[in-house]
């Protein structure tokens, strides 16, 4: 089998950074640092990517893109908007769906700095990549916190949670629940949860969180909510995101549960896909071209501009409310 660059990295004990500055001549190393990957490119018969070396000190007007997946509709569309408002400003894309794969994400990472892309936009839920901390290539980070220093773009995650527990409140419920991932990971997305919590408190309210998490299957998701709406606690649930609200609305149908007269339920995300074939869905909704505008702005201006040094690293953009029919 012919030896990838994570093969000469393993054998010279470095990281596979280290083993494309070497290959590339690019950035300080040591002379010590330069042989041990030079012995192990020699033990292994390694050939470095040869358009990757012709590339070295040119644009190659390559953009990587590395999200979660594209089945969720939030991600689809803003993928499509990305690679369209991306071409217009001359460059081309790699999609790299990493799911909820670590390794799988630092593969494709390394592909990505291997192959000398111009810069990366990433949104994936994977946390601890140590190569995002080691590389110099411009990276602009959406809804997630991976590095210092790294821009990341995001909608008003703490007005959205607060929105939504408003609009709840205000149309008589509650019990209201949040429904969605309970761990605080730093992330942008967070701030949803904390946003409830907040409102809840003001308005003398206990905060109720149920768990549902991204990765979980629908039928999974779907057997625990069957289960959580049987009790009927809630006549209020906020969901951290369309599907989930989606899956809620088909379950208290099936329970025969009125809504919005016994239960009022209101979606994140409000993507044109979800306005157009669920219209009935009350929803948050991200400013996705705002995003996307922000997303390629900023990218470009790391890449054309790499010696500014950056003012701001957060990028918060508003939210609204698509009134539906659910609450």
């Amino acid at each position: 089998m012919k030896p990838k660059l994570s093969d000469v990295a393993e054998e010279a004990g470095v990281s596979p950074t280290t083993v494309s500055r070497v290959i590339n001549n690019h950035g300080y190393l040591s002379a010590a640092t330069k042989q041990k990957v030079y012995d192990a490119m020699a033990t292994l018969n390694y050939q470095p990517n040869s358009l990757a070396r012709s590339l070295k000190g040119k644009k190659s007007h390559i953009i990587g893109l590395i999200f979660p997946g594209i089945t969720n509709p939030f991600f689809a569309e803003l993928i499509e908007k990305l690679e369209k408002q991306l071409f217009l400003q001359g460059y081309k894309v790699i999609l790299c769906n990493s799911a909820d794969d670590v390794a799988k994400e630092r593969n494709y990472l390394q592909m990505l700095i291997a192959n000398q892309v111009d810069g990366i936009i990433t949104g994936a839920h994977n946390l601890g990549i140590e190569e995002y901390q080691d590389t110099n290539l411009p990276i602009v980070a959406f809804d997630r916190r991976y590095t210092d220093g790294m821009p990341t773009i995001s909608s008003d995650n703490l007005q959205g949670g607060i929105l939504a527990t408003d609009t709840l409140y205000q149309a008589g419920a509650k019990s209201i629940y949040f429904m969605g991932n309970p761990n605080q990971k730093g992330n942008p997305t967070d701030r949803r949860l904390q946003g409830y919590q907040q409102r809840m408190a003001k308005l003398g309210l206990a905060n109720h969180v149920f768990p549902i998490f991204f990765d979980e299957t629908p039928k999974i998701k779907q057997v625990s909510i069957q289960q959580f709406l049987k009790k009927k606690q809630a006549d209020g649930i906020i969901c951290s995101d369309d599907l989930t609200a989606i899956l809620v609305l088909q379950t208290a149908r099936e329970l025969h549960i009125k809504v919005p007269d016994d239960l009022k339920v209101i979606g994140y995300d409000g993507t044109e896909f979800i306005q157009t074939y669920f219209p009935e869905l009350t929803t948050v909704v991200q400013p996705m071209d705002d995003i996307v505008m922000m997303l390629v702005e900023s990218l470009i201006h790391r890449i054309t501009k790499r010696e500014d040094k950056l003012e701001e690293s957060d990028f918060i953009l508003p939210v609204s409310l698509y009134h539906g029919g659910t609450v």
